[in-house]
């Protein structure tokens, strides 16, 4: 059963290289002690969805903070700023790095944590999140949300800002990994998330993967035509489940 009661606040945290970074933090009303989420937002940056997706992470029962990776591109509105930041190349790996190392630090320095912490992203926010659980420590659970790039097939997408394909990183796992895609997605692909599986079972890695006909990139997303309910109520399910087991249990009713 979900949480219902929910407190909801923009905060700072101590973002990479120590600035001053902004986050949008969602919080059951509970006495209980929670797991907390890092949710990485997609490329088209902090927007309304990525806050919603917030708000149902705690509705579920657990704290989560989504980092404004874009805020060094202020002021303006969250479109505004992410076409800044696309416009440059978007961010560094370094840089999202720092600001997800801040945000879990930020997680586990409130009274309300049990002292775990998961990552979730969507779209680049998934990339990002394979990315962290190969590069930071002390992360307890993944959740990757159709990540393209995790394969770098076009040698244009290794950049300065993105010198490495997240998948040669592999080996760093050391927490569970869930995997959510759409079968209809061209990025990644069947054949993307198949080569990647298949690294993650030669290393021995824990993770499990789901896939979904009928669905594409960003079904999750009520606010856009690629959504699919049948398939994201099933999907949030199985999110859930997977953070309960991980950095739960989650608050509930008594």
């Amino acid at each position: 059963m979900s949480y219902l009661g929910m407190v909801t606040e923009v905060v700072p945290f101590a973002a990479h290289g120590g600035e001053a970074g902004q986050a949008y933090y969602a919080r059951p009303t509970t006495q209980q002690t929670v797991g907390g989420v890092v949710l990485i937002h997609h490329m088209p940056g902090w927007d309304d969805w990525i806050q919603e997706a917030t708000r149902k992470v705690a509705h579920f029962g657990f704290a989560c903070i989504a980092p404004d990776l874009y805020f060094r591109e202020r002021p303006g509105s969250p479109d505004d700023c992410a076409a800044r930041a696309r416009a440059k190349g978007g961010v560094s790996d370094d840089q999202v790095m720092g600001d997800v190392a801040g945000a879990m630090a930020f997680l586990r320095a409130q009274s309300n944590s049990n002292g775990k912490v998961g990552v979730m992203g969507f779209c680049s926010g998934g990339r990002h999140t394979y990315l962290a659980a190969c590069r930071l420590k002390r992360i307890d659970a993944a959740v990757d949300c159709w990540g393209g790039r995790v394969i770098v097939e076009d040698p244009a997408d290794i950049t300065p800002a993105r010198p490495v394909a997240p998948i040669e990183l592999s080996a760093g796992i050391s927490c569970p990994l869930l995997g959510i895609f759409g079968n209809d997605d061209p990025n990644p692909s069947p054949k993307q998330v198949n080569e990647t599986e298949a690294v993650l079972k030669k290393l021995g890695k824990t993770y499990e993967f789901h896939r979904y006909d009928g669905a594409g990139h960003g079904f999750f997303a009520a606010d856009r035509p690629a959504y699919r309910p049948e398939q994201a109520t099933d999907a949030w399910r199985k999110v859930i489940d997977f953070l309960d087991r991980t950095i739960g249990p989650r608050a509930r009713f008594a």
